[in-house]
């Protein structure tokens, strides 16, 4: 079964270092388009390790399937760099780049919006990623049995 997992706010703490760039320079209106902010995301707790665990699972087939920022023309190559440092070449290979995550035929996608992308178009099961039935990457792997 193909396995699209979001990046921002499900792999990477987007919007903690969204919150603390503006904290720090409150006069910056989209700290993401800061050379270098996609990069230096920290990982979401667990998040490595599920993606592993799906990789080696003989029943899921996983891919990375991330919007890029259009605030931050460089997000494309900083997020192919964060994947790279955190996950390996494996998935720099199955990492996809699109705006519209409904393009994409798969059976799930772990998402932290139901909207905003067309993840609501999406034709397989939408596991809404920080919501009360997957709060985190323990329920997801529960419910996936990985």
């Amino acid at each position: 079964m193909i396995v699209y997992i979001d990046m921002d706010d499900v792999l990477c703490n987007f919007t903690e270092a969204f919150n603390q760039a503006l904290a720090l320079n409150p006069a910056i209106s989209f700290p993401q388009s800061q050379y270098g902010f996609f990069t230096a995301l920290a990982p979401k707790e667990g998040a490595i390790e599920a993606v592993s665990a799906l990789l080696a699972s003989d029943r899921y087939d996983p891919y990375i399937l991330t919007a890029p920022s259009v605030k931050n023309p460089l997000c494309y190559t900083e997020k192919r760099v964060w994947v790279g440092d955190h996950l390996g070449m494996e998935m720099v290979e199955r990492l996809i780049i699109c705006r519209n995550k409904s393009l994409l035929k798969g059976d799930y996608l772990i998402d932290d919006n139901i909207t905003g992308r067309r993840q609501e178009a999406f034709e397989g099961q939408l596991l809404h990623f920080g919501s009360t039935e997957y709060p985190d990457w323990r329920a997801v792997r529960d419910y996936l049995n990985v």
